[in-house]
């Protein structure tokens, strides 16, 4: 009985909700300066679109949304991007965001272990060049039985990692400062 009263009050603020909709026409979003970014976007345009009111043109130095005067768009540190390819180049890529910041790897079974196959999944975090702007997921399969079966892995194994990709950031950054 309580829940049918509760439907019973609830039901005129359903119907009075859905009484003030109305059809969206594509020109109140979609105006003729937005088209015309877009447009320059898709013919090579530099200055992209403006997201999330994130300008890209004015962050191109230091790595932030590329590498300095390479006029490129990342989404990510440039740095950091590089330097996430370079330390996980030893295994194979499934795929590669660079507007998300996402790497993955394919498995990957080192010589010296048969048996067992690790595959690895890079985030770059940030337009900044920071310590906690990478994270890096290292999963780990057993040959068990005919089966490949999840399998812990070290502690410090993604630590490392890490580490190494910040290392090869800054070594990529003290590079092009030296150009």
């Amino acid at each position: 009985m309580r829940h049918l009263r509760l439907a019973i009050l609830a039901l005129p603020v359903l119907v009075a909700a859905c009484g003030n909709s109305r059809q969206v026409q594509n020109d109140e979003y979609y105006d003729d300066s937005r088209r015309a970014r877009v447009a320059g976007r898709l013919s090579g345009n530099p200055d992209g679109l403006l997201i999330l009111g994130t300008d890209r043109s004015s962050n191109r130095e230091g790595g932030g949304a590329g590498a300095p005067g390479d006029g490129s768009a990342l989404g990510v540190n440039a740095y950091l991007w590089r330097a996430s390819l370079d330390t996980l180049s030893f295994m194979p890529l499934a795929s590669a965001d660079p507007f998300g910041g996402v790497i993955i790897t394919d498995w990957y079974s080192p010589p010296a272990a048969q048996g067992e196959r690790f595959r690895a999944t890079a985030y770059i975090l940030g337009r900044q060049l920071r310590s906690d702007g990478v994270r890096v997921s290292i999963f780990r399969q057993e040959m068990r039985n005919g089966q490949w079966v999840d399998a812990p892995v070290s502690a410090g194994t993604s630590t490392e990692l890490e580490d190494k990709v910040l290392a090869r950031a800054r070594e990529l950054r003290s590079q092009s400062a030296a150009l």
